[in-house]
């Protein structure tokens, strides 16, 4: 028998060798643990119809302020495209998962599932900027206008694509392991990131007591930012690596959904918090000569 690959672990499609044997659908095969692909289901039609509209606007904005944008809003863009597409599919995810047992709607589905597992790529590369911007503010003004972050952005894409396809053939043995490694070294990384610039900023200047209220406003944004990036790809992080443990059905109707629902809200989460400062974060940046969180959440320090 052959497994299909979904989201990086195995699921229940299972085609069997005997034409005649019946194949089951994913709901079929889960049909005595409902509630998880309901809670599945619901997280991904919140991003049909929050996520696609909150990221075509996150589009819309950097192009009408792309002579204003800050040196992340080309990651953050790219990661706009990526996640908008992605939130088109729970249609025919929602089809396949309950009705359909073709292999065409999985190849497709795989391709989609492998772009949304590379999406914390531009994600690490977002912390990364915010990062020298405050750790290493000198080395960030010096590589500010230069032209690293489109080829960043050229090599994420090239990544991404490369590991979709590699998913979209299905049949590569242990190819979940390469998942489970990208999200364990990304979110390492991103917490690191935004652990080291809550330390910073933190550290209150020359002769106060009391951290800048600017600071204080970055500080509280870029805490929020780590929040959220430990409830989305947390989940992932703590249970792909011990997939072994668990019991098959378990692991398949239980696991999988819960820790791909977490991860896949993402892409609701990351556009509405963008939009929600926009219009706060752009005078404040503007008008203060200190530490200040733009929409992008990348942190600037002038001196």
């Amino acid at each position: 028998m052959s497994a299909l690959f979904i989201n990086s672990t195995l699921l229940l499609i299972h085609r069997p060798s005997n034409a005649s044997v019946v194949v089951l659908t994913v709901f079929e095969g889960c049909k005595d643990k409902p509630e998880v692909l309901l809670f599945y289901f619901c997280l991904q039609f919140i991003n049909l119809f929050m996520g696609v509209p909150a990221n075509v606007m996150v589009l819309w904005l950097i192009h009408k302020t792309k002579g204003d944008s800050s040196t992340s809003d080309i990651f953050i863009l790219h990661l706009a495209v990526l996640d908008t597409f992605f939130c088109l599919i729970p249609p025919l995810e929602f089809a396949n998962l309950m009705y359909l047992t073709a292999d065409t709607t999985w190849y497709v589905l795989r391709f989609f599932y492998g772009v949304k597992d590379s999406s914390p790529l531009f994600l690490s590369c977002i912390c990364m900027d915010r990062y020298m911007a405050v750790r290493h503010p000198i080395t960030f003004t010096e590589l500010k206008d230069r032209k690293h972050r489109p080829v960043c952005a050229a090599v994420v894409w090239l990544v991404t694509l490369a590991y979709s396809a590699a998913k979209c053939v299905g049949n590569i043995p242990n190819f979940e392991k390469a998942f489970t490694v990208m999200i364990l070294a990304a979110f390492v990384f991103m917490v690191f990131c935004n652990v080291s610039i809550l330390w910073a900023l933190r550290q209150s200047g020359p002769g106060r007591d009391e951290m800048h209220p600017v600071k204080k406003r970055a500080f509280k944004m870029v805490l929020i930012i780590l929040a959220i990036i430990v409830v989305n790809y947390f989940p992932p992080v703590a249970l792909f690596p011990f997939q072994e443990y668990f019991a098959d059905d378990v692991f398949r109707c239980y696991i999988h959904y819960i820790a791909f629902g977490f991860m896949d809200i993402s892409s609701s989460i990351q556009p509405v918090l963008y939009l929600s400062k926009v219009k706060l974060a752009i005078p404040s940046c503007r008008n203060k000569a200190c530490c200040c969180c733009t929409v992008t959440g990348e942190m600037q320090v002038s001196t």
